[in-house]
């Protein structure tokens, strides 16, 4: 594999907004609750504020993460691009900038659940939706900070 990690273009809210639209479009349990344009918007407004890492393989934008801080408020990739390693490519980055990761999935999202998981995640807390855009029911993952070891004192 060939690809590469980059902060995101202004430019790339289109592709970026895209995969996020087809995840939405292909996935039977997901509500559609905005356009495309307005998802792309979306993408772009995250794009704008610092957050977005795309991944780039073959010259295109197949993927990326949104994170604010420890938070992380999307990880996609386009379908084509999966199980290639820009997923973990994206994790891992976000990782070695932060001590400590956190993020919702939805429950529906087995996929994205397997993911996390065998990324080091561990599962926080499970709701039932009520306080999400979408209404379904989600789980909090997080990645813990791995614990430094006890410095042996001089004697």
């Amino acid at each position: 594999m060939s690809g590469f990690l980059r902060p995101a273009w202004p430019t790339d809210a289109g592709k970026t907004g895209d995969i996020l639209w087809a995840f939405i479009s292909d996935t039977d349990w997901m509500p559609c609750l905005y356009t495309a344009a307005e998802t792309i918007s979306f993408c772009g407004q995250m794009i704008d504020r610092g957050w977005v890492t795309v991944a780039v393989l073959d010259d295109q934008v197949q993927g990326f993460i949104a994170r604010d801080g420890a938070e992380i408020h999307a990880l996609y990739l386009a379908q084509s691009a999966k199980r290639r390693g820009l997923g973990r490519m994206l994790l891992e980055d976000a990782k070695a900038q932060s001590k400590h990761l956190k993020l919702w999935t939805f429950q529906a999202n087995t996929s994205a659940q397997q993911f996390y998981l065998r990324e080091g995640f561990v599962e926080a807390a499970r709701t039932d939706g009520a306080d999400n855009d979408e209404k379904l029911p989600d789980i909090h993952y997080i990645w813990p900070e791995k614990p430094e070891k006890p410095k042996k004192k001089a004697n």
